[in-house]
């Protein structure tokens, strides 16, 4: 099997925005230690009001974790409110998009990958189902327990990453332990 790597969210590390908006603690980003990634996942805490970086590029994915929400509005007739926790949104990097809290604080899950190297499916699981090895990808627990592996259980706020290495075994299920268990699976294909 491809290297397994355990996260939680309060062990990742946190850089403030330099606007001050807000912060990001990175997953991983893949190829590790290159400054020209082809994905990358990290949780943002959104503070305030204000645009988002632009990534030429790069495909982008946002999905609410915790919060009220925000309105993403922007050019090319972006006009979405992110209020749904476990609904993912997709967008190009380059498009100058802005974000409007709804309330207060958001914390938001994200998913970037550098168009025509890589591609992402995101995906909420409240039920069981099969993981597919063989491609790069991660699982984030919004709630409840999950059995990943024999010996990888998974509560809330936990996570799990595997980058492209191919493998023995392709499939493996993956369990909800609770009847309201809910994760994000995100899929990374060449």
């Amino acid at each position: 099997m491809s290297a397994l790597t355990r996260f939680s969210y309060a062990s990742l590390p946190v850089s403030p925005w330099r606007n001050g908006g807000g912060e990001t603690r990175e997953i991983i980003s893949w190829p590790a230690g290159q400054r020209d990634f082809e994905w990358r996942a990290s949780i943002a805490t959104i503070a305030a009001d204000g645009p988002f970086s632009l990534f030429a590029g790069i495909d982008r994915s946002i999905t609410l974790l915790n919060g009220e929400g925000v309105h993403l509005h922007g050019e090319q007739g972006v006009d979405h409110p992110l209020t749904k926790i476990g609904a993912p949104y997709s967008f190009a990097g380059e498009v100058p998009i802005a974000a409007t809290l709804l309330g207060g604080v958001t914390k938001d899950f994200n998913i970037m990958t550098r168009r025509g190297s890589c591609a992402a499916q995101v995906r909420a699981q409240s039920h069981d189902f099969e993981v597919n090895w063989q491609t790069a990808g991660l699982l984030y627990v919004l709630r409840g327990e999950w059995q990943v592996t024999p010996s990888i259980k998974l509560a809330a706020e936990d996570g799990l990453y595997w980058a492209f290495e191919p493998n023995q075994e392709k499939r493996q299920p993956v369990r909800a332990l609770l009847p309201d268990a809910k994760l994000l699976w995100v899929e990374i294909t060449r």
